[in-house]
């Protein structure tokens, strides 16, 4: 709701702040006095296009700030969350236009753009007037307008999220479509790699293995040699080491009286003895299996050469190979062949269309029967508004891209304000009188179900006066009853029904003119009511009369 308003240097204004009210408010005044520029700068601070000359002459700039509270608008909160403007309840926008025609955009004291302020405008508050962002002229007001009076809000959700499901799928399904062969290709390549790579069967650590034993069979021979010298010199009957440490410690276990020294050294030589022997041991086995291993050299040789050729073809070190093997394999068993997926993601993008055409069905046959209703009623509105021959009606044409997110229908308002004329788009038919009655009928017949708090009517009654006025502010203070309402006006008996009345006032001095705005009080009503019924102010005839009307219209509490 619309709670204050605030502006400055605008137009014919110096300075005017307003604290607003629910219900309904009225504006009136003498003509040319500016009751429109109260609305002129509202709208600027919803995202008008601004103009040089809207700044007051002689001033830097025009700023209009208008304060919202959003306490029963979760919708609105969570809209400033998502764009981290929120600042709790209160919402405030603002515009500032310089004199050399430059703009910018507030919310909550943020820096937004046009568009930003727009949207979010639209959401508080519906102005129907002849501004370019009247809501009625378009077609997603008209398809919002009839899912809420039809009740079709968790429906309407169901479809978008269906066509959502859908649209993916079918964007992936088009993707693999199109890479199929791509797919393929890649799924033949992995396969063939794999199974090389399961052929070779690498296991950790068998390449250091084989290097190594690669490497003491390609000199075999020359190891052999050595070894076989190394065995004579250990075991040679008369002149080896073991003969010789035999001798050795068979002279000095005959020494008598041996000192520790002696005794330590028939210890160390018994020692090397059996070090000798345990050496000599191990180089018979190694020459005993190098022996027995040496048809092995080609067969290491040639797993190895297996091992680098493959290690080449990847392009990697030879020691990468089995991680490599890994991430092949773990790619290939996530990847079908093209054709697989194909299959797979066809059934899938069926499954999603299927539902959304469940969905999609159940909410045009809601709409068609909200169609209907809405219709009727709101006609029977217009009636009452002196448009005995309108003929309201809610086209329900194909959509032109099936499916759509909003469902298989569009929703358009048509109107046909002659007898024999076919209804058509409001834009083409209604006048802007017009076009304000169609409104006001069709607003005060979704009010229990629309989400947009304020509603502002600039000469709503244009055209009309004696007993349809008085049925005009009767469907605007049924409205106000609902939520907020504020309505430019020259008729009283429209005024009369207001739950607050404006005046607005004009003061010319040779050196500018101003406009002022202000609250009535109850005889300043009466008076503003006898003016506007072309009566004396002064007389006590006109301001009887006056009185009755507005005791009439608004019942005693």
């Amino acid at each position: 709701m619309l709670t204050h308003l605030h502006i400055s240097d605008f137009t014919l204004v110096d300075t005017l702040d307003l604290e607003l009210q629910p219900g309904l408010t009225t504006v009136t005044g003498e003509t040319g006095a500016g009751k429109s520029i109260t609305l002129d700068a509202l709208a600027l601070a919803l995202g008008d296009r601004a103009d040089a000359d809207k700044v007051r002459p002689g001033a830097k700039k025009a700023d209009i700030h208008a304060s919202f509270c959003l306490k029963a608008l979760p919708f609105a909160r969570k809209q400033l969350e998502e764009q981290d403007l929120d600042q709790g309840d209160e919402c405030i926008l603002r515009r500032v236009v310089t004199s050399e025609g430059r703009s910018r955009a507030y919310i909550n004291g943020h820096t937004v753009t046009l568009q930003q302020l727009r949207s979010f405008g639209e959401s508080l508050i519906d102005i129907h007037s002849q501004h370019e962002h009247q809501s009625l002229l378009k077609t997603s007001t008209h398809r919002r307008l009839l899912d809420d009076f039809g009740g079709n809000e968790n429906l309407v959700k169901q479809v978008k999220a269906a066509f959502n499901q859908w649209h993916t799928a079918n964007q992936t399904l088009e993707q693999v479509r199109n890479n199929s062969e791509e797919i393929n290709a890649r799924f033949q390549l992995l396969r063939y790699q794999v199974e090389e790579l399961d052929q070779l069967d690498l296991q950790e650590g068998e390449l250091e293995a084989l290097e190594e034993e690669q490497k003491t069979l390609a000199n075999s021979e020359e190891i052999q040699q050595g070894c076989q010298q190394v065995s004579a010199l250990c075991s040679d009957d008369e002149q080896g080491l073991s003969a010789a440490l035999h001798q050795a410690i068979h002279i000095l276990s005959k020494l008598p009286g041996k000192s520790k020294h002696l005794e330590e050294a028939e210890s160390l030589f018994r020692s090397a003895s059996i070090h000798v022997e345990e050496a000599q041991r191990e180089i018979d086995h190694h020459t005993d299996s190098i022996e027995d291993d040496a048809s092995r050299l080609p067969e290491v040789e040639t797993r190895l050469t297996a091992i680098y050729d493959i290690a080449r073809k990847h392009r990697i070190q030879p020691e990468e190979l089995i991680a490599l093997h890994q991430s092949l394999a773990d790619e290939l068993a996530s990847l079908r062949s093209g054709d697989d997926q194909l299959e797979a993601l066809e059934q899938e993008a069926a499954q999603a269309k299927a539902e959304f055409d469940t969905y999609a069905a159940k909410l045009s046959e809601k709409r068609a029967q909200a169609a209907k209703k809405l219709s009727t009623q709101v006609n029977k509105k217009l009636k009452q508004l002196a448009m005995e021959n309108a003929l309201f009606d809610i086209s329900l044409p194909a959509a032109t891209t099936k499916p759509n997110r909003h469902g298989n229908e569009e929703v358009e308002f048509l109107i046909s304000t002659h007898p024999g004329q076919a209804p058509k788009a409001l834009s083409k038919i209604a006048s802007g009188g017009e076009l304000s009655r169609i409104s006001l009928a069709i607003q005060v017949v979704t009010a229990q179900t629309s989400t947009i708090p304020t509603m502002v009517f600039d000469e709503v009654d244009v055209g009309i006066g004696g007993p349809t006025g008085d049925i005009v502010g009767q469907l605007l203070r049924e409205l106000g009853e609902k939520g907020q309402v504020i309505c430019v006006t020259h008729l009283a008996q429209v005024a009369s029904k207001a739950h607050q009345h404006l005046y607005v006032s004009k003061s010319v001095s040779k050196k500018d003119v101003k406009s002022d705005v202000s609250y009535l009080s109850q005889e300043q009503k009466i008076a503003e009511l006898a003016r506007m019924m072309g009566g004396d102010t002064a007389s006590a005839q006109s301001l009887a009369h006056a009185k009755e009307m507005l005791e009439q219209a608004v019942p005693a509490s």
